[in-house]
């Protein structure tokens, strides 16, 4: 079967590069920027090599670039241009590598997604890629999805990728690693939850600030937990929700919590799209909701 996709409509156009499908035609007719093929039934369709330029096109009109003196340049020319102007805004690299990613991931290009990666690391940190770059990419893919542009094996390809790279980061951490506190962080996920991504970058923060973490990751019973929390001097629950956690609310998700485990002072922190619209007051006293992750790091401060 392939895979890969290479057809793509004006509203896939429109859903990567964010512009609308009107403007899209409009360029088409004044200045033939864009020379899609028709089917029979005269549906305009456009290749990989189209959505590329209409992002590079994005991109300078990002640049103060117009429309009319950009429709004048060739392909190379275009690509040529924004070569340059990478060389010298930061910004502007990270604006060419989300698009670069997402290139990658529609045509499952490991080689594209790795060397866009090793270009990031000469001037940005690891944290720095995943909030500037990575954050970003998987807000957009989300929206992609939502909207039908891609199908899940895109999104399980490119979030893997990112897992490798927390994963390797991680690693180096823990074999240099020298913890500095008796606090144990045990990150987890519970039933039905297997959006995992968040997590693991959560352990890595745990650990780069100097903490004891001990990651279990996807669909833990809660009840598992308790030899955690009964036998650990020092304990903090870790959890990230994208979904009902065991298909209840999160006020009833703490409230099991506390019973499972046997204790009522045990902490846990909740985040993650699920608590977001959550009060604080609902929440037994010993539970606290992280909105973000830089509240986390905030926290582990």
């Amino acid at each position: 079967m392939n895979t890969v996709k290479t057809s793509f409509s004006i509203k896939d156009l429109e859903s990567f590069g964010g512009i609308k499908a009107h403007t899209i035609r409009m360029w088409e007719r004044r200045y033939n920027l864009l020379e899609p093929n028709r089917t029979e039934t005269n549906i305009r369709t456009y290749s990989l090599g189209d959505l590329q330029k209409l992002l590079n096109v994005t991109f300078l009109l990002d640049h103060n670039y117009k429309i009319s003196k950009i429709a004048k340049y060739s392909n190379k020319e275009i690509a040529t241009l924004v070569s340059n102007i990478l060389e010298e805004d930061d910004l502007g690299i990270n604006h060419h590598a989300i698009n670069s990613l997402k290139i990658a991931m529609m045509n499952f290009d490991l080689h594209l997604f790795s060397k866009t990666y090793t270009s990031l690391q000469k001037s940005l940190t690891f944290r720095e890629i995943f909030f500037t770059i990575f954050i970003p990419l998987l807000e957009n893919i989300g929206l992609l999805w939502q909207s039908g542009v891609i199908n899940p094996a895109h999104e399980h390809f490119i979030s893997n990728l990112i897992k490798q790279k927390i994963l390797i980061h991680t690693e180096r951490l823990e074999n240099s690693a020298q913890d500095t506190s008796d606090k144990l962080f045990v990150l987890f996920l519970p039933e039905n939850e297997i959006h995992d991504l968040a997590l693991m970058y959560l352990n890595f923060e745990v650990i780069s600030h100097g903490y004891k973490s001990v990651y279990l990751g996807q669909n833990i019973q809660i009840e598992d937990l308790e030899y955690l929390a009964t036998t650990q001097k020092e304990c903090y629950f870790v959890s990230y929700l994208t979904v009902n956690p065991c298909d209840t609310t999160v006020a009833n998700f703490a409230k099991r919590f506390n019973k499972d485990i046997g204790q009522k002072d045990t902490p846990l922190y909740l985040l993650g799209r699920i608590i977001q619209p959550v009060d604080q007051a609902k929440m037994p006293d010993n539970v606290k909701l992280i909105k973000s992750i830089d509240a986390f790091m905030t926290l582990l401060n």
